[in-house]
């Protein structure tokens, strides 16, 4: 893909079409089950970043005159896209409404409502918790189906 979202052949809009549809596609697939740690949030950042500078090239500098790398503030204005980390939690939230819409029979209601034993580390479910104090949603994923 770096030679393709580096081609002079290719406009920009359809760099970023590329970059929409299939790009975030393959990065994001799935991410409605993901914990995110702290070390990952940067990486996905620095990520998109790479891609989008990539799509839009060297900026030139008409004060020095020479070229130089576009920062993550001139990446926004010319592209203004939602924040990775907000969509993969947006997407967590939509997936966690799916899974409490079910019934208890259902092998994915079991394993995000219950607790698997001699589980450890960080846990999704508390990571929904803080998606939903995040938005102002105080209550948490009881299983209850409280909201």
């Amino acid at each position: 893909m770096k030679n393709l979202l580096s081609s002079s052949l290719l406009s920009k809009n359809l760099k970023i079409m590329i970059h929409r549809s299939i790009i975030l596609s393959v990065v994001l697939y799935g991410c409605g089950i993901w914990s995110l740690t702290l070390r990952e949030e940067p990486r996905l950042r620095v990520f998109k970043s790479k891609v989008l500078r990539r799509i839009f090239g060297p900026m030139r500098d008409e004060v020095i005159g020479e070229w130089r790398k576009l920062h993550v503030e001139e990446l926004n204005d010319l592209y203004s896209s939602p924040n990775i980390i907000r969509v993969i939690k947006s997407r967590r939230m939509r997936w966690v409404g799916h899974v409490a819409r079910m019934r208890d029979r259902r092998v994915a209601y079991r394993v995000v409502v219950g607790r698997p034993l001699g589980r450890l580390g960080r846990k999704w479910d508390d990571d929904i918790k803080k998606d939903l104090q995040e938005v102002g949603w105080g209550h948490g994923l009881d299983g209850r189906g409280s909201g």
